[in-house]
């Protein structure tokens, strides 16, 4: 049997060794936590979210990085020290503005595939990750947001989605709980949330279950790239263990760039950092006053999902500021702020803050393909898409390889 190595156990990783079992290879999975999703699948914010496929990379993202360059807590913060990674990086993704209608509409089509396969798999596996289906409501402060987001909205509907416009009323009507003035907004009744750590670890547990392999408190490493196939290194126990394998797929988030130099490929993944608090909804008042539709605030950049009766999420911002995961309060503080506004009667007197670094590549696109080897392929640099995307970049990055007549499975 054909032996595909993965790198990764978060929301890539998984998906990537489910799919790749189903078609009948032979699957080893490599992460260097204790355990599945403890990085940047751990506490996102749970949008299972079509309706955010839009690219960042538009004139007006530049814009306001310059206006809020010198605000701790803009919703996108430059750090301005200079890097080679971040230069090529920043400049890569001013190139890439060009490509903002066609990328955005590509990555709609995909969240839309993907969507569906996640919803097979947790049918499948009986996963439960409190996924509500309840919509996600856009809402807008002001007419110029709202045009905006009404340009997006055809993007998206050549992708294959359905958006509806609201009035202030409708937007009101759809989570009362909601406080606040806004112009208006847009509804999509098809996205959905859900708890990305409690489904990554279901499906791991799913995986074993199949005979998926996983080695955990290993750091991997590309020691050889061969015609032949891939070996693996990664010390423990105070010696060099080592894994042979057919071929190899990297799904290891930010540090992908790294792996991937070690084979000859160039895979230009940036660490955007994000933060998210889970505010514990230990009273009957704010579990009633916290909202069950989620919610994306355009002009704060933040997003919100309801986790069951006891939990309610609340993510945003994005920083670029390299391999940096300190969770510093003057970004937390915006983000508790925000439910004292909107939602007075939640208690925030039990609040659990978390950072992450979403892999991101330049043109906010996903890479999925073989790499310059034909023994290595990647899956990675899914941005503040992870969760929606991964499953349908799982079930591709498969299609590629079954599809390798050397890997024993082509027809």
């Amino acid at each position: 049997m054909t032996h595909i190595a993965v790198i990764g156990a978060g929301i890539a990783g998984v998906t990537t060794a489910y799919a790749l079992k189903r078609r009948g290879f032979e699957v080893t999975v490599i992460e260097r936590h204790r355990y599945p999703a403890m990085e940047t699948s751990f506490a996102n914010g749970g949008q299972l979210s079509a309706s955010n496929a839009e690219v960042w990379n538009h004139g007006s993202t530049i814009l306001k990085a310059l206006r809020w360059v010198l605000r701790r807590d803009a919703p996108l913060l430059l750090n301005l020290k200079p890097s080679w990674h971040k230069f090529s990086w920043l400049s890569e993704f001013v190139l890439n503005i060009g490509d903002y209608r066609q990328n955005t509409i590509a990555t709609t089509r995909l969240a839309c595939e993907a969507r569906q396969h996640l919803l097979r798999i947790a049918a499948e596996e009986r996963i439960e990750f409190d996924h509500e289906e309840r919509g996600i409501l856009h809402v807008y402060r002001s007419k110029d947001d709202f045009d905006h987001a009404s340009t997006v909205s055809a993007l998206l509907a050549e992708g294959g989605l359905d958006r509806r416009p609201l009035s202030a009323a409708e937007v009101a009507a759809i989570e009362p709980a909601l406080h606040g003035q806004y112009y208006g907004g847009f509804f999509t009744a098809s996205d959905s949330t859900g708890d990305i750590h409690k489904f990554t670890r279901g499906l791991a547990l799913a995986c074993a279950e199949r005979g998926v392999r996983f080695v955990y408190g290993a750091d991997a490493d590309i020691a050889r790239v061969q015609d032949t196939g891939v070996t693996l290194t990664w010390p423990a126990d105070g010696e060099i263990h080592r894994l042979r394998a057919d071929a190899l797929v990297v799904c290891g988030g930010c540090e992908s760039r790294s792996l991937a130099a070690k084979a000859g490929d160039r895979v230009n993944v940036y660490p955007v950092k994000g933060y998210s608090i889970t505010v514990l909804l230990n009273d009957e008042v704010s579990r009633e006053a916290a909202p069950w539709v989620s919610l994306l605030d355009d002009h704060a950049k933040i997003v919100t999902s309801r986790l069951g009766q006891g939990r309610f999420r609340v993510a945003g911002t994005a920083e670029i500021n390299g391999f940096n995961r300190d969770i510093r309060a003057d970004r937390i503080r915006p983000l508790v702020d925000w439910v004292h506004r909107h939602f007075p009667r939640v208690s925030t007197d039990a609040v659990i803050p978390w950072s992450g670094l979403r892999p991101m590549m330049p043109n906010m696109m996903p890479r999925v393909s073989q790499g310059r080897h034909s023994r290595v392929f990647y899956n990675t640099g899914h941005g503040h898409l992870g969760w929606t995307l991964s499953a349908g970049t799982a079930e591709l990055v498969t299609d590629v390889i079954a599809a390798r007549p050397y890997l024993g499975l082509a027809s």
